[in-house]
This record gives structure tokens, sequence and C-alpha cells, in this order.
């Protein structure tokens, strides 16, 4: 509190570009090292970051000035990352999920309980305007009652763009653990804790063709469910319902859509910070797009790990471990259930995360005192 926290990331892939450009708008956050298993990837970044330094992951770790390690490294290694960070003395915030299973993911927190350092994951997507101002029509009354919300996530596979999209057809990826974190933690922002779940699941395909990057046309193999479909049953009676692909070509549906005994609200995606929350009251003649209440204005990645930073010492940050486990265990479940045909209880739980506060950055207001 009251002093930028120190971060070094590990993982220079293509993710950290978003979290560099914030970092530099963000006060609360230093960013003081960086490492990747390529070290000619980490030196990209020192050279293009005033005051960062480019060193080896062991280094990393045993840096005195670092305080939380921002993991970036694919699903398959965050929770051996997070761990060595932990055991290191460091909070740690990962990328989402926050480990490949729910079985690594306990390691992790109870690993930091006993450190007493903190966890954070992304998403915090949930902490912009767009989620929250959402979150703030419900918390205000404005739908009545929730009773059902419906979550839409359709995309004909990423290898048409990704050069290196293996990871995303291996345990741990998938269109509903790479693509769910964003809508199951909205969800439950916006309705509260799930206590159990149905699903069914499927793939029409063996191996997907890389479309583009110097290994264009290579095969794929597929081990994981392409298409999965979900009934998030949420402790208030609120009924979800999932549909996450990366076998169906396009959707109109809206990403994220809820709707209550007085009202019905439109959700923007829940990959982006903003976009327009809509609401069609009971008796209205038409939709209307409500102003920006709630959330982080021009928000982005990394600006959950600037809202850690803020946590009083010993609260659960917005986008932390617990919220992040418990959507983690959800989607897990939901691949349980399509596998075995049957309903599956959710063990874990989790309070709703603090609304957000319609808030500017100082910059931001800085520059409109200026216009």
């Amino acid at each position: 509190m009251g002093k930028p926290l120190n971060v070094g990331i590990i993982g220079c892939g293509a993710i950290i570009a978003q979290y560099l450009t914030n970092f530099r708008r963000l006060d609360q956050v230093r960013l003081v090292a960086v490492a990747d298993l390529d070290p000619a990837r980490a030196q990209a970044v020192a050279d293009d970051y005033d005051g960062v330094r480019a060193v080896s992951v062991e280094e990393l770790l045993a840096a005195d000035d670092v305080d939380l390690v921002l993991n970036l490294t694919i699903p398959a290694a965050h929770a051996d990352v997070a761990l060595k960070a932990i055991e290191a003395g460091k909070s740690v915030y990962g990328e989402k999920p926050l480990a490949a299973t729910t079985e690594e993911a306990r390691k992790v927190l109870d690993a930091a309980r006993q450190a007493g350092v903190v966890v954070g994951c992304a998403p915090d997507t949930v902490l912009g305007t767009g989620i929250q101002t959402a979150r703030k029509a419900i918390d205000d009354g404005l739908i009545g009652a929730p009773i059902s919300a419906s979550a839409t996530m359709v995309t004909p596979g990423h290898e048409r763009w990704h050069p290196n999209p293996d990871f995303y057809y291996q345990p741990g990826g998938g269109p509903l653990l790479d693509m769910g974190p964003y809508y199951v933690t909205a969800l439950v922002t916006l309705l509260g804790p799930v206590v159990s779940v149905l699903g069914a699941a499927s793939h029409t395909r063996n191996e997907r063709t890389i479309g583009s990057g110097p290994r264009q046309g290579e095969k794929v193999p597929v081990t994981i469910d392409s298409h999965v479909t979900g009934i998030l049953v949420h402790a208030s009676g609120a009924l979800s319902t999932l549909f996450m692909s990366f076998d169906a070509v396009k959707s109109k549906s809206p990403n994220i859509e809820i709707h209550g005994e007085r009202g019905s609200l439109v959700v923007p995606d829940p990959n982006h910070f903003d976009g327009d929350v809509q609401l069609f009251s009971l008796g209205a003649e038409d939709w209307e797009t409500l102003p920006a209440s709630a959330g982080y204005v021009d928000a982005g990645r990394g600006f959950g790990i600037a809202d850690l930073a803020t946590t009083p010492q010993g609260k659960e940050p917005r986008a932390g471990g617990a919220l992040a486990y418990h959507a983690l265990e959800v989607m897990e479940s939901v691949l349980k259930a399509a596998h075995s045909g049957m309903t599956v209880s959710i063990q874990s739980t989790v309070e709703r995360p603090e609304s957000v506060a319609l808030t500017v950055l100082a910059e931001q207001a800085d520059a409109l005192q200026s216009k």
C-alpha cells in the first residue's frame, strides 16, 4: 500500500504485449524483470522497456526486488511456475486458467496460504466497465430477481490464425478451458457461485491444420473436447447455459444474456473490458443502452494486478485465486458431467467479488481536464 508492486514476468509470448502497454499506465505496478526459456525474447522486452532487465527464470525467482511473479507461461506450466514462485516467497498472478486441473490449482492455493503470499489470476476483464455495469444493473434490481443466463462462444478454431496452436488441443486447452474462464468468471461475478453442473461434449475432427506462420499446413492432433455445452445451477437458483465451440463457424447470439423477472440484459463480450450493456424492461418497446456506471474505465490486461496491489492485506483480491479456482472447478466438472452423463456437485464456493465503482485513472482525468 502506498508504493508500486514490483513485478517480474515469466513467459514473454504474444500475450505479454498487452500487459506491457497497461503497466506503463498503472502507477500501482512497476515492472522490474522478465524471463523466458528463450533468452532472446526476454531481452527484446527489456530492450523496449526502460528499467527492466532480462534474466533467467531462476534469477527472477531469487530476485529481492520482485514482489509478484506474473505467470504468462502455457496452461500446462501454470502450476509448476506458480509453486516455484510461492516457494521463493513471491506472490503470483497467472494467466487463466489457474492451473490445468483443480488438483494442481489446490496445491497452488494451499502453498500460498502456508507461505502467506497472495494468488491472483486472469481474467480481469470482469473489472472493466462492461461486466461491472451489468453487475450494477442486476444489483440495482433493474431486471428483478435473475432467472437464467446464456453464454455463447463460437469460433471455428484458433489454428486458423495462431502459428503454434498445439496447446489449444491438448489437456488444459479446448474451448471450455481456453475461453470458458472469461464466461464462467463473468457469470459468477454477475450471478454468484455455482453449486452443480450438467454437461455434454464432442469433437468433430481428430486433427487440425495450422493456417498461418512458418508451420502452415502442419497437422495438430486433437486430444480434447472441441465442442462443449453445460448447464450451471447457481446457489441463487439461477440457471446458466454454456455453449463453447471450436467446431461451429459463427453465432448471432449475444456473448452473455441474462433474464430476470422484470427485464433482460445483453452483456458485452467478457473477453473485453468494455462494451455496451443493453436492457429490455418489462413493458418497454425496445432495448436501451445503459451508460457505463461501474468498473475501471479504459481498462486492459494487468488491471487485476493493480487492483491486487491496492487490496488490503488479508482480503481476497477481486481477480483472486479463490474465484479462479471456483471457475476452474466449474469447467472441469462440466467436462466430468459430459463424460459421465450425471450431475456433478461443485465442492468449492466463493463470495461474489466486491463491485468496482466507476473509476478513471489519474492520467485519464488529467487528460480530460487539459482538453
